[in-house]
Formats: structure tokens, C-alpha cells, sequence
């Protein structure tokens, strides 16, 4: 996907957020977990496990002709940095209400890619709430009147161990596609291999 698919007419917005995304192995071996609360927990709404990803930075509504100039920028970083040791491990929940997954590994080296990330954006021009990091994959968001759904497979969930895996690439996503009464879907707009080792 380019600046071109992504639309340029006058006023035209995305949103926007910069990531990590786990490797299909990875998530494979998670999903396995979660199967039978697919069957048990049914007023889940659950990401689909191509969305799974870790948010580095959410930039919100952008303009599209605010997109481009992160390119240059994130390509860089992605050039010099090295590739992280991550794991899914445990799970967790906000407000009783959205179910994710934990990370575990370097997350110094987490925190220092994220500084980075975000003080590009900032040099870009592009303004956007600078929230504390915390590292996780949102797996699932309870429906209105569920109050128990997320907190009970967060506790099943707890001792979820996965194996360390390498990040591969630094993501620039858009989340405007399907936007309507379905799930949030969403795309890279692009994303760059970070340095070999």
C-alpha cells in the first residue's frame, strides 16, 4: 500500500499508529490458547489475529498529506535499529472491559525504539497524545452488559507462555478501512525491516 491507495482528495483523513507486529508463528501459537474461549466466551468481540500488533504510537486522524513525511523518518530508525527478543507471555484487561495480551523480552529496548518513534512524529510536525507505554496485544472488547467475559479469560490466560521471536519490521498502519458497523480493519500503509544483526 502506498500514499496513493490511501486516498488524496481535499480533507481526505486515516488514522494512524506506528508498530510492531508479532510473526505468524507467533500469533499462531497464541491463538491456539484462546481457541475454546472463542466457544466459551461468545459476546466477545475478538480481533481478527492479522490485526494483532503492538501500538508504538497512536497518532489518531491525520490528514493523508500528513502521512508522507513519517516515511523517511520511521525508515530510518527502522535502518539502525536492531531487532528486539519479544514474547506473548500472560494476559490482562483494561477496565474489565478489553482483554490483551502481555509482552515480555527487551522491553528497555522497547521503551528506547517507542522514545524514538515518538520524538520523529514530534519532529514531523504531527501532534498526538503522548500516553505512557504499555506494552500488550489487544485480543478482545466486551460487549455492553458483559462484565465478567474479559476479566474470567484474563485469568485462564495468565500462565500463557509463548516463545521469543525477533522483530521483523517497523509498521506504519492506517485503521480507516471498513470503517461502517463491522470491525476495524487495518492495513499497512508501509513498514521497514530493521537492521540485520
Amino acid at each position: 500500500m502506498n500514499d496513493q491507495s490511501i486516498g488524496t482528495a481535499t480533507g481526505a483523513t486515516i488514522r494512524v499508529f506506528i508498530a510492531l507486529a508479532p510473526p505468524d508463528h507467533a500469533k499462531d501459537e497464541l491463538a491456539r490458547q484462546l481457541r475454546p474461549a472463542l466457544d466459551t466466551y461468545p459476546l466477545l468481540r475478538w480481533n481478527r489475529i492479522e490485526d494483532w500488533h503492538i501500538t508504538l504510537a497512536f497518532l489518531g486522524e491525520l490528514p493523508v498529506t500528513a502521512v508522507p513525511p513519517l516515511h523517511g523518518a520511521l525508515a530510518g530508525i527502522a535502518a539502525t535499529r536492531r531487532p528486539l527478543e519479544l514474547a506473548l507471555r500472560g494476559a490482562g484487561h483494561f477496565d474489565e472491559r478489553v482483554l490483551w495480551s502481555g509482552i515480555e523480552g527487551d522491553l528497555e529496548g522497547l521503551r528506547l525504539l517507542t522514545s524514538e518513534v515518538r520524538a520523529a512524529v514530534e519532529d514531523c510536525g504531527i501532534p498526538y497524545v503522548d500516553r505512557p507505554l504499555r506494552p500488550h496485544l489487544t485480543l478482545a472488547r466486551a460487549r455492553r452488559g458483559d462484565a465478567s467475559s474479559v476479566t474470567a479469560l484474563a485469568a485462564d490466560l495468565a500462565d500463557f507462555s509463548g516463545r521469543g521471536w525477533p522483530t521483523e519490521r517497523l509498521h506504519l498502519v492506517g485503521s480507516n478501512f471498513g470503517r461502517g458497523p463491522g470491525p476495524i480493519r487495518y492495513r499497512d500503509i508501509e513498514s521497514w525491516p530493521f537492521r540485520k544483526r
